[in-house]
This record gives C-alpha cells, structure tokens and sequence, in this order.
C-alpha cells in the first residue's frame, strides 16, 4: 500500500496574535464574535448514566454503576499545533463551544496535545476582548486545557487527551523523537493521568497518535514495536491514576499487510496488549476517505460491499469476538465524491453492529469539530458557529444524547441475540444451502441477513437459505445476522465454509489431522487427504476451536476468514484415485489452547 498522504492538518498554521488584533488562517474565515451561551453550568448528578471512571468488559465499555456506555464525540484540535490551545477561540468562547457540542448529541471531545504543553507555552490567538473566554486570560496552556476539562464535566461531556505529537511541527512514526525521548513522553502521559485524577469527566487518555512505518507490532524490537511501547507507557499512566481508560492505536503494517496510519490491529489478535490493571485497555483506530489518501479498496470492484470485510479484518474482529471495546478515534472527509459518500455511509453502519443507537456498539470521534482541517474540513462550517448539517446528519444515526441513551425515548434498543449453529446442509455446483439455531429478542426476530464474506448474499424469515448462482469447485465463507423490526441487528455468527461441487458429480474424501510441533506461540501440522472415490480436486475445511490464526500454508491454497478455514488443491495434487492420498502442510499461532479442529473434505 502506498504510504498515506499526511494530513493538512499536520501542517496548521501558526496564529500570531498582536495586542487585541487576531490574524486568522489563510484557509478560514471566521466571525467576529459568537454570543456566550446563557445557559447556567451545573454539575451532572453522579447517578446519570456515564458518571464516575469507566472501565471495561469484553467488548464494552462500563461506567461506575456498571451501565453500558458508548463514545460518541467529536475531535478539536489545536493544543498540538503552534496555537498550543483548541483552534477558534479567536473567534468564540470556549464554554460556548462545549455547549453546542453538548446541544448537537456528542458526548466526548478528543482534545490533542503536544509534548510542548509541558515547556510552559502560553495560548496563541486567545481572543478575550469584550469579556470572550475571560476566565482564561493569563493562563498557561496546561492551565487553559484544566478549564476546558471542568466545563466539559460539568455539561456532562466526557474528555479524552490524545498525545498527538512529540512537538508542534508535526506528527512522528514511532512515538520518540531525538527531541523527545520515550522517558519523556512516558514521563509526561504520568504527569496529565496524575494531573486530572479525581477528575473523572477524563475518562482516559490516547497513548500516541497513528504509530506507522518503521513501528511493528509483536516484532519484539524495543525500539520499533509499538506494542511493547504502549504496554510501557500504559502502565506509567495506570500507575499515576489506575481509573483511566488506555486507549493504545494500532500501527501501519503488519506481517506485510498495510492499512492506515493508526489503523493497523491485526496483529493484536497474536500478540495482545498487557496491562498491570485489568479492564482498562481500549483499543483505537483511525479510517479515512479518499480525500485524504486513495487506497486500494476505494477501487475494488465490488466496493462499497467490500468494506465490512476490511474493517473485520483490520480492527473489527476484536469487537466482534468480545476480545476488547474499539474506538474509531479518526474518521473523516470532505463528503465532495460518491465514493466518500458511500465510504461514511458504510462506517455509520459499520459502528452500531448489534443495536440501534445501544451501548453496544463501537465508539468514535469524528474528526473534526474545527473547519479548517484542510483534507477533511469539520462539523463546524468555517464562520466557527453554523454546522455543516449534512455531514452532521451522517452522523446521526450513532448519536445520542447521552451515554447508553436510545436516540428515540422508549424505543426497542435490544439486539437480537446471536444466530447458533450455522451449517452447511447441502452443495451442489452452483450453490450451498445453510440453516441455523433461530435467534431470539425482547420483541421477536423478523428476519436475518445471510453474508457471502464481506456481502450480503440475500435474507431469510427462517432459519435457511440457499445461496445460488455460485462457481464450481469453489469455496465460500458464510456468516448470519438477526434483526428485529425496529432494526437492531445481532452479531455475526460464527462463519462457516463450505465448498460447492465439481461441474460433474461429487466424489468424496477425508481428510486427518497430525501435529507436527508445537511452541509458544506457534505451531506447525500436515493434514492428510485421503480420497474415497476418484477426485480431480479438493478441498477441507475447518473452524479453529480455540482462535488459532493461519500464517501459512504449503501443498494447498489455504484462506482464512474469522475462525474458518479453507485448504485447497494445488494444480497436482487434486487428482486422486481412490484410497489414493496426498499430504499438505500449514503454520499458525495459538494462545491459550491448541485442540486439533474438526475437518471436513470435500472432493470434486
């Protein structure tokens, strides 16, 4: 993959501000003064759903009653540039921005900074003529980011700070700099967890903002993997202040596939984040559109069906597989193609699997609230008051206006429950017939989604379905998904393989399993074929009983999608006479249990 284009963003530019005069970007125009909001502040009751420290379970995130809570907000940036404050404080007082974050449905603010706040920089383009943000007037930019943090908790907005760069010129691949060396960028996420405990409208804090090439991920190198990194300095901030939420990105590449700046968390599965605190870690990613870089699966023929498929593959599968809750800290765009368009449109959909506007759900932080974001633009148009309501309506449907809050009062927010038992009960050349365990929900299922990979093959009001129209001799991978009639929908099913027939009539084989050496945390096997009639080719398929991961395979064509497995034949080796046999071989990784998996062969 190309390497992303870097954001505009990255390259904002530095406002001088001399006496009262303000001197605004190039790229933005912005108004004289915004009215002051006249709302009173008061506290929010610490029985409201979202008060207190949050923590984690699964695949959720907890409040301190133990409700599930959702991240739902916004990102307004400026503390990481040569500001070293939110931009468009020039322009408006801050408590008026928060209330009308407050007032359009988002409950977070991601707030980036730079290592340069803990030199002592004061704000740059602070406008506090005729009584606008006079309350921060002499303050250092630390001390302005205190106010900011209190009038968000006071509104009941929730905050998370995002170490974004190791100083304000721009953003860096690995999370140290010649400047700024780890011990200083772990000394300084220790001072802000220790800075803002007892001061739980902080709910947690972004380690370092899109590690990319050179940072690995499980590579062992402590210089270069970020995995490691994170768990070091995740450990200072949860020693500082054991409350916080670690929100710990992703990378660029791993094993040779690359994704996103940030967005990278395949290699998580493998090799997991450890932290000295249970229930603490969040994993974050970041996905963009094609009006920050074009990416291969922007062009893929059957785009935007295939997105679902890249996002499961990159980051969704932990949330899918309740391995840890995931928060797309970045997303964004300028909305100007069809293909952006399509893109937000699929994301939307995307982040609210299992229920409308529930708490199950993966987080996020759009980015951004400020205009003048040169490749994505913001919620805000660029007079820094009026909102760009059609990109806000994109948004709508993961917004609420609390934190586990549905967005209609009363309305049925529940799930169906996850569809049981899926299986192949028949193939022939051109299509698989599937049938399942029937979900259930507080109203009642009326109906499910059938997916072919990444695209929906078709629905059913049963517990069947036959697919049709498919290519010989080729094999599929099938998930299913419950919905009831207010639209909630289930997670997928547990994905089941299945193989349809030659073009001529299906022949039969089995297929063994042998370990062949096993260590922490891989393993290699062979599996033998065995036909019971002749055969031109085939194919054995399994689902991994403990979350074993493919790495590769040798003798066959071996995929791997979620926890099923396909193993095909090579151009020769799919001829069999009958008792006649082959071999193949295959290397994985492991954690916690290595059962041998239950094999089926199907032959043409």
């Amino acid at each position: 993959m190309l390497h992303p284009v870097r954001r505009l963003r990255d390259a904002l530019l530095t406002i001088a501000l001399a006496s009262t005069a303000l001197i605004a970007p190039a790229t933005t125009t912005h108004a004289a003064q915004a009215t002051q909001a006249t709302r009173p502040a008061t506290s929010v009751a610490a029985t409201e759903p979202g008060s207190g420290y949050w923590h984690t379970s699964g695949r959720q995130l907890l409040d301190e009653a133990n409700r599930p809570v959702r991240i739902a907000g916004l990102n307004w940036f400026g503390f990481e540039t040569a500001n070293y404050v939110p931009h468009g404080l020039w322009s408006r007082d801050y408590k008026s921005m928060i209330d009308q974050i407050k007032s359009l449905g988002y409950n977070t603010i991601r707030l980036p900074y730079s290592d340069d706040l803990f030199k002592g920089t004061s704000p740059v383009s602070l406008n506090t003529s005729g009584g606008m943000n006079a309350d921060l007037q002499g303050l250092n930019s630390l001390q302005v980011m205190d106010k900011i943090v209190d009038q968000a908790g006071t509104v009941g907005l929730k905050v998370i700070l995002d170490r974004h760069r190791p100083d304000s010129t721009g953003q860096s691949a690995l999370w140290y700099t010649a400047a700024v060396p780890e011990s200083s960028w772990i000394s300084h996420l220790g001072s802000l967890a220790a800075r803002y405990a007892g001061k739980p409208a902080v709910i947690g804090i972004d380690l370092h903002n899109e590690p990319h090439d050179p940072a690995c991920w499980g590579c062992g190198d402590p210089a270069l993997d970020w995995r490691l990194a994170a768990e070091r300095a995740g450990n200072a901030v949860l020693a500082a202040n054991p409350r916080l939420l670690v929100f710990v990105e992703g990378n660029q590449t791993f094993n040779g596939s690359s994704y996103w700046w940030g967005g990278n968390l395949q290699g998580a599965a493998q090799y997991p984040v450890r932290l000295n605190v249970a229930d603490r870690l969040v994993y974050s990613v970041h996905d963009y559109a094609t009006s920050v870089a074009q990416q291969s699966w922007f062009t893929d023929p059957s785009y935007p069906a295939n997105l679902p498929g890249v996002w499961d593959r990159n980051w969704g599968y932990l949330f899918q597989q309740n391995i840890a809750p995931v928060w797309v800290g970045e997303f964004g765009t300028t909305l100007q193609s069809t293909v952006d368009q399509q893109w937000l449109k699929a994301l939307v959909q995307y982040l609210r699997p299992t229920a409308r506007y529930g708490a199950d759900s993966i987080g996020w932080t759009f980015w951004s609230w400020n205009p003048n974001s040169g490749d994505t633009g913001g919620i805000l148009n660029d007079d820094w008051t009026t909102v760009n309501t059609t990109k806000d309506a994109y948004l709508a449907d993961v917004k609420a206006p609390g934190f586990g809050a549905p967005g209609t009062p009363g309305g049925d927010v529940q799930a169906p429950s996850t569809p049981t038992g899926l299986t192949a009960t028949g193939r022939t050349a051109s299509s698989v017939s599937l049938s399942w365990t029937a979900a259930t929900d507080n109203v009642g299922v009326s109906g499910y989604d059938v997916y072919r990979g990444a695209t929906l093959a078709g629905t059913a009001t049963g517990t069947s379905y036959t697919d049709t129209g498919l290519t010989a001799a080729t094999g599929y991978a099938y998930t299913v998904r419950a919905r009831d009639a207010a639209g909630n929908v289930s997670a997928a099913s547990a994905a089941v393989t299945a193989t349809t027939s030659g073009a001529g009539a299906g022949t039969g084989c089995t297929a063994g399993w042998h370990l062949d050496n096993q260590w922490s945390p891989g393993f290699t096997a062979t599996v033998t074929v065995t036909a019971t009639a002749a055969t031109k080719s085939w194919s054995v398929q399994w689902t991994w009983p403990n979350g074993q991961q493919l790495t590769s395979a040798w003798n066959a064509t071996a995929q791997q999608t979620a926890g099923a497995v396909t193993a095909t034949s090579l151009a020769y080796n799919g001829t069999l006479a009958p008792g006649g046999s082959t071999t193949f071989g295959l290397q994985g990784t492991w954690t916690g249990g290595n059962a041998a998996p239950t094999l089926t062969c199907t032959a043409a």
